[in-house]
């Protein structure tokens, strides 16, 4: 049974690598798979990769790292620079950690150990094929797209039937366990409803998503049952499988159980493009994601409007942290698009304080922390045994409520437009004050 792609695309491959037997040899592999593979060029140099690159656009680049003039992770970082379209499939006798980190932070798709296999090889290609799927129509769509006014803005309707909506996706996203993630994504889709806003949140964490558990939401009906119907999503089923919150919130849970996750990756950057079908149909679409960098995760941050990365002030958390955004730079995404959260930070006036400072904090990472979330447990636990989200506690002067609320009207106004909540209230409190008429003469 063959795993080529749907629609019988063949597959253009371009084969970079410094020893010619290894050229031939990946070439010969791939012409017994004629019918799915085609061999459009094979050079020995960084150089010459990206020369040949540019020429003939390929699917895949089949990458070597080690090769004179300029090696292979150099190479990868220009070739996707200059053609998102292109993916890049690194390959090394080397295969520690140290190699595919650097390899991914290129803009690598995937890694290979030399020698390869042929069905390793035949799979490898295959995979990253489909799962660069939604940028190669994103590209097609933009190249065929007429030039014409900008759309209008979000109408401040309830009804969301036929309205075109802002459709702002806020991937947050965290490579360490522990940081309050799922905590800060259902408390940022809570506090950007506002009269007239549609927000979904998603379940994205498809293994051991915990959206249901804070939110006490129980459904049959999950993110799975939507995957077989991605190509042809009717809007109406759309909204039956979507869960309603008490608050009113809509949230996509994700699958029941852990193996069901297998069955939604098993399609290509299935998640994000269910949400390319529906944005149109809501104003933020909050997306919850597990730690695992994947296909399935790289495909929602390419969609994003903004990342939120969040973080705690703990050696690890920061370091991995800054792994992250050195990968999103290699990606070339526009620096503004993620913001850096703190989340669990201690009073940095405490005399007992173990955590890392916030200005050391952003000196390491070279990026300004947007929002400092305090340590509330005690709080944040009793909102989560009553199924709410923290932020619709009465004690909205306390922390962490309050910080959560500006975070989240700071996100509203960055992507919206137009005075915050937080703003509007001290303008009021200002003009009162000048009425009374405070202070001495």
């Amino acid at each position: 049974m063959s795993n080529r792609p749907q629609g019988g695309d063949v597959i253009s491959v371009l084969i970079v690598d410094d020893i010619p037997e290894t050229r031939e040899n990946i070439k010969k592999l791939l012409a017994f798979e004629e019918q799915e593979f085609k061999v459009v060029g094979s050079v020995g140099t960084g150089r010459e990769a990206i020369k040949a690159a540019m020429e003939t656009r390929p699917d895949i680049v089949i990458m070597d790292i080690n090769m004179p003039d300029m090696d292979g992770i150099k190479a990868t970082s220009e070739i996707t620079k200059a053609l998102p379209t292109t993916a890049v499939i690194m390959m090394s006798v080397q295969t520690d950690m140290d190699y595919m980190r650097k390899a991914m932070q290129s803009g690598a798709r995937q890694f290979l150990g030399k020698p390869i296999t042929p069905d390793e090889l035949y799979n490898t290609i295959r995979e990253v094929f489909r799962s660069t799927d939604a940028i190669r129509r994103q590209a097609r769509q933009m190249a065929d797209m007429p030039l014409q006014a900008t759309p209008a803005k979000a109408s401040s309707s309830d009804d969301g039937d036929g309205i075109a909506r802002a459709g702002h996706i806020i991937v947050v996203y965290s490579p360490s366990g522990g940081t309050g993630k799922t905590m800060l994504a259902s408390n940022l889709a809570s506090g950007l409803m506002k009269k007239g806003i549609r927000v979904l949140l998603v379940d994205a964490d498809l293994q051991f998503g915990d959206v249901g558990v804070f939110l006490k939401l129980q459904s049959q009906s999950t993110l799975l049952d939507l995957v077989s119907k991605i190509d042809d999503l009717d809007p109406d089923f759309f909204d039956s499988v979507v869960s309603t919150h008490d608050s009113g919130l809509k949230v996509l849970l994700g699958p029941q159980r852990p193996e069901y996750a297998e069955d939604v990756e098993s399609v290509p950057a299935s998640v994000s493009r269910i949400i390319e079908k529906i944005a149109g149909g809501y104003d933020f679409i909050v997306v919850d994601t597990s730690a695992r960098i994947d296909e399935q995760l790289l495909s929602l941050t390419d969609i994003a409007s903004k990342i939120v990365l969040v973080a705690t002030p703990t050696l690890a958390s920061v370091k991995n942290a800054r792994f992250v955004l050195d990968l999103f730079d290699k990606m070339n995404y526009a620096p503004e698009k993620t913001l850096f959260v703190l989340n669990k930070v201690e009073d940095e006036r405490a005399r007992d304080r173990v955590t890392i400072p916030t200005e050391t904090i952003e000196k390491y990472i070279k990026r300004q922390v947007i929002a400092k979330i305090p340590i509330g447990e005690q709080m944040i636990l009793s909102a989560v045994n009553k199924g709410i989200p923290v932020i619709a506690s009465k004690e909205r002067t306390k922390s962490p409520v309050k910080e959560l609320i500006a975070f989240a009207d700071q996100m509203f106004t960055m992507l919206m437009g137009g005075q915050s909540e937080q703003e509007a209230q001290e303008s009021d409190d200002k003009k009162k004050s000048s009425k009374i008429g405070f202070g001495r003469r």
